[in-house]
Order: structure tokens, then C-alpha cells, then sequence
């Protein structure tokens, strides 16, 4: 039998718990080494999920000095760019939490990190995984649209708020644009090939988390909880993004790809932050000259998407392939967040650069 894929897990809060029960259901995967700096929380961790021989550190460098094949970086966002580069520089293939880093210059200084020392960084997009979100993917890229001109996406929330690290401009550089809104530009991104931004012309507000009637932690909120933009491509590509963690609304609507030869209807379910999944896929398009609409099925399945974007990594580490969604990608969809939080301070548009890698 092939040795064990040896794993450590920097951060120990709620999502590295999600990380190791994935793990844990891999006969192939040891999770040997945890680290927090939060003195004793690492152990405390290790106990908690009954992690049998793994070590706990209060510093991710000596984590690092471990014999492992990969890490899972859990940090709250402003360390995930600092842990990931330790890690690709200590030889160590990287899984990282979305969003990728805080700043485009951290994301660019991630994937030169990785390019260095020839190690897989990928980041922690499990909406990728959803049967429904491959499917929109492989119609998109199948050239039955033609070429798309404009795309509509985003979410929102009506009630949505999250509290601790995630409203910390220090600890989080970001709001909703970060949590949720990644998720939704990858969606579109992805299935377009990740062209490349050029401008964006956005807005950004916090109305509802700093307002104590709608969050119990409204004097500590220093982060966006709603933002949108127009983001223009080369290939003469425009989208309309928008995301919300809170709103007076019940739906930001669906996303829509307008293509020359026809148009594709993407309906979300649950709160249509594209972490819930898809209700309806429709393509418009003419047949004998008649515009026609066509339902497409969509897929009821029990896949655990977290738990196949935590194998796939895995797996990837295995047979030595790329990492499963490359930082060289996300790093598109990195700039564009960065560039939306510049556009919404200065109201104005900014452009987009994003230097060779």
C-alpha cells in the first residue's frame, strides 16, 4: 500500500473543522500537525477531533518544518497570503480558504511563491464541484452561445450578516465582496476561460452592519456589506456583478450569459449567493427562425462539494497535477475584488493591472 498523504491544517477555527472531517473520511490521508496562534487552541483542536498522534504548534513555522505533502491554510483572511507563501516556500503544496489574500499584491506574490518552489497552490472554491455549476460551465465554453458580450451575476442575501473576524477591516480586508462575491464572479469566470479585467466602475456600502437595528455588532463593522460593478474584459466583454450580505430585497435575480447565437439563464436557489446551489438552467436561443426557450435538467445529487474540492487537492498531490483551481486563475477574480473596494472608495473607475507572473 502507497504511504499516507501527510496533511497539516494552519488555523483551527470553524472552517478548518470542515477541512478535517473531510480528511478524516480518507483512508489515503494522515493529519498529522495542526497550528494556531492562539497558544493551546491547536490541541485543543487535535482533541476535539480525535486526531491520534497529530501535533499541535502555536507557530505555523514549526508546522512547516514537518515532513508533510500538503497544508490547509484556515487563517482569518489577512494571513492567508503570509501562512500560504511560508508554506510553498517550505516545499509544502497549498489548499487555501477563499478569498485567495486581502490585496492583489499579495495574490501576485502567492503565485510567484508557488512558480519558485514548483509546489500546487489552489484555492478552496467548492461551488466548482456542484454537477449544476459544471454543467453551466460546459455550455458556456461548448460555443453554443456564440461570442458572450455581457453577463449578469451576483447575490444577495436578505438577512445575511456574518459577525467576529469577517467585519474586521484589519483581520478580513473585505466584507461580502470577499465571502460571498468570489464565488459568484468565479462562477462566470470560470466558464468563460478567466478572461482578463481591464476596468471596473463600482459602488460599496455597509448600511445594514452599521446600523445596530439589523447587527448586534454594528460598532465594530468596518467592512462592505453590499457592493457592485461593472467590470469590463478584453474581448469587448462587460459583466454586471453584484452581492449583498444584507438587503431589502428577496433577490439580486439570476445570472445571465448574452451571447451572439443565444443567451443562457442561470436561477439560483436557497439566498442566490451561489453557495446554495441552482434552481433552473434555460437556453434562449432561435430554432427555424422562432425564438425558443429550452429547459435544461437540473441534477438533484447528494454530492458533498466541500468534501470533493478537499479530495480533488488531494488527489492532485498524488498523481503530481496542477492544482485543481490555480491561483494563476483566482488571481483574476483577486484583482477585480481589489479593484472594486478602490473604485467604491475613490467613486470612480479604475483600471486593472495585473503584472506577469
Amino acid at each position: 500500500m502507497a504511504s499516507k498523504v501527510r496533511i497539516g491544517i494552519i488555523g483551527s477555527g470553524g472552517i478548518a473543522g470542515a477541512h478535517v472531517r473531510a480528511y478524516k473520511q480518507m483512508e489515503d490521508v494522515d493529519v498529522v500537525a495542526v497550528a494556531d496562534i492562539i497558544p493551546g487552541k491547536a490541541d485543543e483542536f487535535i482533541a476535539k477531533h480525535e486526531l491520534t498522534g497529530a501535533r499541535g504548534f502555536d507557530d505555523h513555522h514549526r508546522l512547516l518544518e514537518l515532513e508533510l505533502d500538503g497544508v490547509s491554510v484556515c487563517t482569518p483572511n489577512v494571513s492567508h497570503s503570509s501562512t500560504s507563501v511560508d508554506a510553498l516556500r517550505a516545499g509544502k503544496h497549498v489548499l487555501v480558504e477563499k478569498p485567495m489574500s486581502v490585496t492583489l499584491e499579495q495574490a501576485v506574490e502567492m503565485v510567484q511563491a508557488g512558480k519558485k518552489a514548483q509546489r500546487m497552490l489552489s484555492i478552496a472554491f467548492q461551488p466548482r464541484y456542484d454537477p449544476n455549476m459544471q454543467t453551466v460551465r460546459d455550455i458556456v465554453r461548448s460555443g453554443q452561445l456564440g461570442d458572450v458580450y455581457y453577463v449578469q451575476t451576483g447575490g444577495g442575501r436578505r438577512r445575511g450578516m456574518p459577525g467576529g473576524t469577517f467585519i474586521s477591516k484589519e483581520l478580513a480586508g473585505a466584507g461580502a465582496l470577499a465571502d460571498i462575491g468570489c464565488y459568484s464572479l468565479d462562477m462566470v469566470l470560470n466558464a468563460l476561460g478567466y478572461p482578463k479585467p481591464l476596468t471596473v466602475s463600482a459602488m460599496t456600502s455597509n448600511h445594514f452592519g452599521t446600523n445596530p437595528k439589523y447587527h448586534s455588532q454594528a460598532s465594530r463593522f468596518e467592512v462592505e456589506d453590499f457592493g457592485m460593478a461593472m467590470i469590463r474584459f478584453e474581448g469587448d466583454l462587460t459583466v454586471n456583478f453584484k452581492i449583498g450580505w444584507a438587503m431589502h430585497m428577496d433577490t439580486l435575480g439570476p445570472t445571465l450569459f448574452l451571447g451572439k447565437d443565444a443567451g443562457l439563464k442561470v436561477t439560483p436557489s436557497g439566498s442566490g449567493a451561489w453557495d446554495g446551489g441552482i434552481t433552473s438552467i434555460a437556453l434562449y436561443h432561435d430554432i427555424l427562425g422562432h425564438p425558443t426557450e429550452s429547459p435544461i435538467p437540473v441534477k438533484q445529487h447528494n454530492v458533498n462539494i466541500f468534501y470533493e474540492k478537499v479530495r480533488d487537492f488531494v488527489t492532485a498531490i498524488q498523481e503530481g497535477r496542477p492544482a485543481p483551481i490555480p491561483g494563476e486563475d483566482i488571481i483574476r477574480n483577486q484583482a477585480i475584488i481589489d479593484g472594486i473596494l478602490r473604485s467604491g472608495e475613490s467613486k470612480r473607475e479604475v483600471d486593472i493591472v495585473i503584472p506577469e507572473l
